[in-house]
């Protein structure tokens, strides 16, 4: 029995360790390596120990059910507008005062990521921040990175904050003798405490650390440096031009595009506009120099050298066309396609200009260029396909400006209210009033107020399935029993050793200080969800060698994996802010790394006043 546990750990050490490589290159998106790995456990199950039945035990396990739950009950309070109202309200909280919107951005994210899943609410909080910047002369880059901090703060609320508290609570009950999960608010004291901390922080320090990459009222243009792709030409009355539609146009000349195109006074868009092209019209192109120079030749257009493209050129004239920025998120069915092969152009009448991923920006072959998420794109597109794109979260238009071009000024037209918030606020509200008293299990609730939602026309059924994130699902579906190959062969027990091991030289509470660090740096790595599924049982088996209390140990897992500051990629909000805020990658390490060391301390502190060691 001993050599199958050392062999078998052996050859789950080694999964691991291709998975954790697979996580950090993306080779493959995470959801599909989570998949392969249910697949090699039961290929591998001479060694791992697990067969086909526990393989699959993840899909039907409490915690992914309550989250597939919880992502629908969000959906049903989002569809409200109640988070977007509240949106509006903020701007005219702020009166014009930078720091009075970083404290309205910070305070009012936190506490309601307790409640709602926090990718939807930093969704929504996205365009209206950037727009609160802009009213208060402040780079949006100064409220974007603080914005996804105070959610992921509050995620440590309750335990329906965040998918690891869930997976968390399951693991109590399955690890640990006369656990019955953990309670609705069992943490949420120290959850309280870590936010106060953290805003706090982010109020002082931060605030001073976070860099203002964009530009205050940038214009997307030179933001995105492409001045020198977009130029105005005149048409000729012999150009062969004339007589054509602007979509004919590009069909005619692939290599560029007509953006808008302008005749005394007046401007219509490109490139799918009907209008017919006359002698004397003006065409804003965008395209390389070299194509550019081509066509002007080939089409018989003259360059206009005074007339310099701006973010003015498109808005002076009212078009059905409008620049915008919009965010590839993590579940995007864009993601891993090239900008061809996503139809925009085609189905959608958006034009990509330009790309920006982290440091690096695109703005040649971009229809070639495979989109990743994070990814923040520069488009010429119309309020319709805004409103498309805002509806089925294929990319979140980041830019508040195109958004209003929606609606007018007035508060009902911007953020609607539904009839039916009350009750969808008092059904999320009946779900955590049933788990908080134990009336139900956590995930039974959640299934009868998902129900409620749909029966009292709250959500739709294909609204309430889109709500879902199905490839983090399928990623924490995937992991599980990874977790479970771990704890069967020994794995988890060879991991703890070493971790008992600190003893010797450190204090039963810098063991747990230790176990909080390696937590949080692993999910600012290979995400939060595969942190807590791999860390959680060596940190109990460590506990129990040790004779500590294996439910503090727990906790020290559960909060560092939900609190992952330190990466772009760690969190899914910090990669929603990545290109919006004009980032760089070391911008997270400097801002979020005193505050993961922070919260690492006052949480160890904590839980040891709190619950004992």
């Amino acid at each position: 029995m001993a050599v199958f546990e050392v062999t078998g750990a052996t050859v789950v050490f080694a999964l691991i360790a291709l998975v954790l490589v697979a996580f950090v290159t993306e080779v493959v998106p995470n959801d599909v390596t989570a998949i392969g790995v249910v697949a090699a456990l039961v290929v591998l199950e001479p060694w791992t120990g697990v067969g086909p039945r526990a393989a699959i035990s993840g899909f039907a396990n409490p915690a992914t059910v309550t989250i597939i739950a919880m992502y629908m009950l969000s959906a049903g309070v989002q569809n409200t507008g109640v988070v977007e109202r509240l949106g509006v309200y903020l701007a005219d909280f702020t009166a014009g005062r930078e720091f009075r919107a970083l404290v309205a951005t910070v305070c009012t994210t936190g506490p309601i990521a307790g409640f709602v899943n926090n990718t939807p609410v930093v969704a929504v909080f996205i365009p209206m921040v950037t727009e609160l910047a802009e009213t208060t002369e402040l780079s949006p880059s100064k409220l974007l990175l603080p914005l996804s901090y105070a959610a992921i703060l509050g995620g440590t609320l309750t335990l329906i904050g965040t998918s690891t508290n869930i997976l968390a609570s399951d693991f109590a009950r399955l690890l640990i003798d006369g656990r019955d999960g953990i309670g609705m608010f069992e943490f949420s004291g120290l959850g309280l405490v870590l936010l106060t901390v953290g805003l706090a922080y982010l109020l002082t320090v931060g605030w001073r650390l976070t860099p203002a990459r964009v530009p205050v009222d940038s214009d997307p243009i030179a933001e995105f440096e492409i001045a020198d792709y977009l130029t105005s030409m005149r048409v000729r009355a012999d150009s062969p031009l004339v007589g054509l539609s602007v979509e004919e146009c590009d069909r005619e000349y692939p290599d560029t595009r007509v953006l808008q195109a302008r005749r005394d006074g007046a401007a219509y868009a490109g490139p799918h506009s009907d209008r017919l092209i006359e002698a004397g019209d003006t065409l804003i192109v965008h395209g390389s120099l070299q194509t550019i120079d081509q066509f002007r030749k080939e089409a018989a257009l003259n360059k206009r050298v005074q007339q310099r493209v701006t973010e003015e050129t498109f808005e002076s004239t009212a078009t059905e066309g409008t620049l915008a920025k919009a965010v590839v998120l993590e579940d995007s069915p864009f993601v891993g396609e090239t900008v061809t092969e996503t139809g925009l152009h085609d189905y959608h009448e958006t034009s990509v200009l330009a790309i920006r991923r982290g440091s690096d920006l695109f703005r040649t072959d971009v229809d070639d260029r495979t989109l990743q998420a994070g990814d923040l794109l520069l488009v010429r597109t119309t309020p319709a396909s805004i409103r498309y794109f805002t509806e089925t979260g294929d990319l979140l238009v980041a830019d508040e400006r195109a958004v209003e071009r929606l609606a007018d000024a007035d508060v009902d037209e911007i953020a609607p209210l539904s009839p039916k918030a009350p009750l969808a606020i008092g059904i999320l509200a009946g779900v955590v009033g049933l788990a908080a008293l134990d009336v139900l299990p956590i995930v039974i609730a959640a299934l009868i107020g998902v129900v409620a939602m749909v029966v009292t026309g709250c959500l739709t059924t294909p609204d309430a399935y889109d709500a879902v994130s199905w490839n983090v699902i399928f990623l924490l579906a995937g992991v599980i029993p990874l977790g479970i190959a771990l704890e069967a062969t020994g794995g988890a027990a060879l991991i703890s050793n070493f971790l008992v091991a600190t003893e010797g030289s450190l204090p039963l509470v810098g063991v747990l200080f230790v176990l909080y660090a390696v937590s949080g740096v692993l999910a600012s790595v290979i995400t939060p969800v595969a942190t807590a599924v791999l860390m959680i049982p060596v940190g109990v088996d460590a506990a129990s060698q040790l004779g500590a209390n294996e439910f503090a140990f727990l906790l020290a897992v559960m909060f560092a994996s939900a609190t992952s500051f330190m990466t772009p990629v760690g969190y899914q909000t910090n990669l929603m802010v990545y290109g919006p805020g004009g980032y760089r990658f070391t911008d997270f390490l400097r801002v979020g790394g005193p505050l993961q060391l922070l919260l690492a301390v006052v949480a160890t502190v904590g839980i040891t006043v709190l619950w004992g060691l």
